[in-house]
């Protein structure tokens, strides 16, 4: 079989997760790790008996694949040293600090003519993927993803930690231009808004509603689609998802037991029918990682593009700037 070799730089709280997912994924072998934390190093080193690099450029040297876990601040320069070397990269979501930078690596990207994926991981959630092909043209989305407090995502504004996950499903469900952005948010205990709301409007008429905050008493991380005669919700917390649809009726031979909705005087009547799908038990960051290693192997378009990464920060600084107003 063939393997790709990957080396994983940053070995924090979610560095320390990717190690353990990369192992569960056959088409992966790692190589090892970097981390400039010291402390940290040591740790890894031990509990996971992998070789420690002592810098970027030799983890480099190493593997086929860079796996950036890195803080935000820092993931432009490792992905750019990684796309330099002509080395295939999967960075976390906000792919970079600044759209710029975003577009600077999609350069780099093309000259070198390697693959790059971002770790939108949502789109990975079973109980997105059971819907995902039922979604068809929606034209209201209300999402919410709620947080308890923790200190470690306070570095960025609440938009570029826990709302662009939404926003990365929005674009990627929604085949129209974006048309307008409204948004509000406030601080509250940081330094940049923990709580936020904003407003999406596209060209075909669709309208998404997002909210985020990570001051909740409890965790939620819910969208609900409205579509044409459908209604689809996704709990990403849960893993769950439902479908509501409904079809026309003839009201006179209609299933007595049915749920049927009568629309009035001579606009006949709509059956209505829900649906559990059936979700996989599956973990979202190892399918993340195995698609972007088939994509690799097989040279194909990886899931989640540079460009969809740049898309979504883009859409999260503009929303951080209306928020300013």
């Amino acid at each position: 079989m063939t393997k790709v070799n990957i080396g994983l730089l940053g070995a924090g709280h979610l560095g320390k997760i990717h190690l353990k997912c990369i192992r569960e994924v056959e088409e992966l072998h790692l190589v090892g790790f970097h981390d400039p934390n010291k402390e940290i190093s040591s740790v890894v080193e031990k509990e996971f008996g992998l070789k420690r690099y002592d810098s970027i450029d030799q983890l480099i040297d190493a593997c086929d694949v860079l796996d950036i876990v890195t803080p935000t601040v820092n993931h432009f320069e490792c992905a750019e040293s990684a796309l330099k070397a002509s080395k295939h990269v999967f960075i976390e979501k906000p792919v970079s600090s600044t759209p710029a930078e975003a577009q600077k690596l999609m350069e780099y990207a093309k000259e070198a003519n390697v693959k790059v994926q971002v770790g939108h991981v949502e789109r990975f959630n079973p109980a997105f993927v059971a819907v995902q092909d039922q979604i068809n043209e929606p034209m209201f989305i209300e999402t919410h993803r709620l947080a308890q407090f923790n200190p470690r995502g306070t570095d960025v504004p609440v938009v570029l930690d826990l709302m662009i996950h939404d926003i990365d499903i929005i674009l990627n469900s929604v085949n129209s231009g974006l048309r307008k952005i409204s948004a509000s948010g406030a601080a509250v205990v940081s330094d940049t808004p923990d709580i936020a709301n904003a407003r999406l409007e596209f060209d075909n008429g669709c309208v998404a509603n997002l909210t985020a905050s990570r001051l909740s008493l409890k965790n939620m991380r819910k969208s609900r689609f409205f579509q044409k005669n459908a209604y689809i919700s996704v709990d990403f917390l849960t893993k769950e998802s439902e479908v509501v649809s409904l079809t026309d009726v003839d009201i006179e031979n209609v299933d007595p037991l049915a749920m049927v909705l009568e629309l009035g005087e001579g606009k006949g009547a709509k059956e209505i029918h829900f649906k559990k799908p059936t979700t996989k038990d599956t973990n979202a960051i190892v399918e993340e990682l195995r698609s972007f290693a088939l994509a690799i192997i097989n040279d194909t378009e990886p899931p989640v593009s540079l460009y969809d990464g740049y898309q979504a920060l883009k859409v999260a600084h503009q929303i951080v700037e209306k928020m300013k107003h």
